[in-house]
């Protein structure tokens, strides 16, 4: 487990991540090598060091968790290779996750890594959309699954049982905001940034957004 402490130090992360004991660090270092070794075979990520790995998808998840309120219904739209949905379910047992992915391959990578991790959660081998017909959730999760425009009119006719969508953005994340504008698809939705933050090794921050069907007027 020296590796990712390691990674942790020289990042300068120590104090963002301090509350990372020894038991939750060792089942992130499990669930990255099972990734690794998968991503042998098929492209679930790009993130094949410690350094980049703790840089982008450990952060990513622990400021995501942050905004996630206790013992609630989490959607991860388009899990991929499980960053950060099942990523999260490992910082936060108390949730209840849900992994979506329309790729068969990954969703079957989804249910290996759960499997081998012990980890209690959902894996459906559908777009988030499907499941969205039949269940309602507290917050929903995404991450590089697309810009804002494609994301609005994925859930147009589902931000009831979206709940809130919380975002990963880079900085020209205000540009998708104008296109989606400009493709008329925000009718209805409020977008919010709700967290700024430096991602190690870039001149840029990362943004989590919030995005939000419009509470209806009396």
């Amino acid at each position: 487990m020296e590796d990712i402490k390691a990674a942790i130090e020289q990042l300068g992360l120590a104090e963002a991540l301090a509350d990372l004991d020894d038991a939750c660090l060792h089942k992130v270092r499990q669930y990255a090598v099972l990734l690794w070794i998968k991503n042998q075979q098929m492209n679930l990520t790009r993130h094949t060091t410690w350094e980049q790995f703790v840089a982008r998808d450990l952060l990513d998840t622990v400021e995501l968790s942050s905004l996630i309120p206790p013992d609630i219904e989490v959607l991860d739209v388009g899990s991929g290779g499980g960053v950060p949905g099942l990523l999260l379910a490992i910082l936060r047992p108390d949730l209840k996750l849900t992994l979506t992915d329309s790729v068969g391959k990954k969703a079957a990578a989804l249910g290996e890594f759960a499997a081998a991790l012990e980890m209690d959660v959902e894996i459906y081998n559908e777009r988030a959309e499907a499941v969205l017909e039949d269940v309602r959730f507290d917050v929903t999760i995404a991450r590089a699954v697309g810009p804002m425009v494609k994301i609005c009119r994925w859930f147009e006719g589902h931000w009831p049982s979206v709940g809130r969508l919380l975002a990963i953005k880079g900085p020209k994340w205000p540009e998708e905001l104008e296109q989606a504008n400009q493709a008329n698809v925000t009718g209805g939705i409020t977008v919010t940034p709700l967290k700024e933050y430096a991602s190690p090794g870039t001149e840029w921050k990362s943004v989590i957004l919030e995005m939000r069907a419009r509470p209806e007027l009396p």
